[in-house]
């Protein structure tokens, strides 16, 4: 996008805490008017709204997982941000379900939910974006997958599953709308220091997580946000359908 044009409105699911606030941050440092969506937490929303440089920014509660909750959030941040050119699926979710030692309703639980809220919450949000950007001027889907789903997830095989099917998603959703100007990254993190790892990493496995980074830390939750407000606001549409590996040479495929 160039410069000289003024950014268009974002909605950022999960932008409560963690990596939605830091992209919702960053994307407000940038002119960007923000939709801070989270699901229950609404104390956390509206302290984001209130450290968010510029005016306009709203929060919206959706459960990601609900397709008609997705439709209405839609329709509501549009009506309060006006035209949306930007959409982050951040929003996930994560839970153990060793396949050895998990019984089979809890089994089928885990998986239910985490497919809802990791691919249909995104794949439903993004038909929404993407049909009212390609009637528009385009616009920009990013989408947050993980390492996992290329390195496998033996105790959370529904994440690593949820997060392969969303590269695919964008990469499909990439071809798909690139002739209508709307473009679709991908970023695939690994383990990032926001206050849902807190305590495994300060736990006795936090030396194990830290030993697979040769940066010898974590990904910071600014460096994803970095990534994803380049690939927003800054990257060129040549790459589109990309899926960009976050995780500090954690783990490296070709």
């Amino acid at each position: 996008m160039t410069t000289d044009r003024k950014p268009p409105s974002a909605l950022v699911t999960g932008s409560s805490r963690g990596i939605g606030r830091e992209i919702a941050r960053q994307l407000a440092a940038r002119g960007v008017r923000v939709g801070v969506h989270f699901r229950s937490g609404r104390a956390a929303a509206e302290a984001v709204l209130a450290e968010l440089p510029g005016e306009g920014h709203a929060a919206f509660s959706a459960d990601i997982a609900d397709g008609v909750a997705v439709a209405r959030l839609w329709s509501e941040a549009t009506e309060r941000l006006g035209a949306i050119g930007i959409v982050v699926n951040n929003a996930a979710e994560h839970g153990e379900h060793p396949p050895l030692s998990t019984d089979y309703e809890a089994w089928r639980k885990a998986w239910e939910r985490i497919i809802a809220v990791n691919l249909h919450g995104p794949a439903n949000l993004s038909l929404l974006a993407a049909q009212s950007m390609a009637r528009s001027s385009g616009g920009r889907i990013v989408n947050i997958s993980s390492r996992g789903a290329f390195r496998g997830e033996p105790d959370a095989p529904a994440y690593g599953a949820s997060k392969a099917a969303l590269n695919s998603l964008s990469q499909s959703l990439a071809k798909a709308l690139a002739p209508k100007g709307v473009l679709v990254y991908c970023l695939a993190p690994g383990w990032v220091e926001t206050e849902m790892a807190a305590d495994l990493l300060a736990g006795p496995g936090g030396a194990e997580i830290r030993a697979q980074h040769p940066l010898g830390r974590v990904t910071r939750a600014d460096e994803v946000a970095r990534a994803a407000v380049f690939c927003a606001l800054d990257a060129p549409a040549a790459m589109t359908g990309a899926v960009i590996d976050v995780n500090g040479a954690s783990y490296l495929r070709t």
